[in-house]
């Protein structure tokens, strides 16, 4: 049954739709995860080399999972190494995949994407390097303006994902941005995506549920 949150969701995903667009991404909408899975698996020809950053929306809902499982793809899974340095090996081979595949930590709706990183590999390879770069951002991402999709990245996103990773920062203590320097910070490197270049290189696939932090 449609209710006014999906009335007003979709509505949403087409004017940022049109706002990608202008700015050179490719765009879909999908109504829930498993139609993101499907989508993501259309995208990609089979035989295509796969990666993904350090986003939780593509684990949490399974698309890592269904990627690594299909048997489809060519796959360099970063949660399945044991050290650091097979870790750093994943990270430098996302450079020369076809795919790339990760979330953001924002959207504005002008069409703009904010990620803060800690290490700067996942910003890193969404800037240059993979053929394609498939971004799945879940509605709750999306904010009115820039400077409130920068203060979700650094409120909302960034407190989490410290807590997660039981790292000693002064967020992790009161859950909001101290704009710290600290030597665990993961926010060292802050990137806006005001376009895709080359144009198409980017695909963002909206999904009306409420995905990752």
């Amino acid at each position: 049954m449609t209710t006014p949150i999906h009335t007003r969701n979709e509505l949403l995903a087409q004017k940022l739709m049109k706002n990608l667009t202008r700015r050179h991404f490719e765009s879909h909408f999908c109504h829930n995860a498993s139609e993101a899975i499907e989508l993501v698996q259309r995208l990609m020809p089979e035989g295509s080399s796969v990666t993904w950053g350090g986003s939780m929306t593509v684990r949490d809902m399974g698309l890592t999972r269904a990627i690594g499982q299909s048997g489809r793809y060519v796959v360099y899974d970063r949660d399945l190494v044991s050290n650091e340095e097979e870790k750093r090996q994943c990270y430098l081979k996302a450079f020369d995949c076809d795919y790339y595949l990760t979330s953001a930590n924002a959207l504005s709706a002008d069409g703009v994407l904010v990620n803060i990183d800690g290490r700067g590999n996942r910003v890193a390879a969404m800037t240059w390097g993979p053929r394609h770069v498939i971004i799945v951002v879940g509605i709750n991402k999306v904010e009115a303006t820039l400077e409130a999709a920068l203060t979700r990245a650094r409120n909302t996103a960034a407190p989490i994902n410290a807590a997660r990773m039981q790292l000693d920062t002064p967020c992790t203590r009161d859950g909001l941005c101290h704009n710290c320097n600290s030597e665990h910070s993961i926010c060292n490197y802050v990137h806006f995506m005001r376009n895709s270049f080359p144009a198409g290189r980017h695909i963002v696939i909206l999904v009306d549920e409420p995905l990752g932090y």
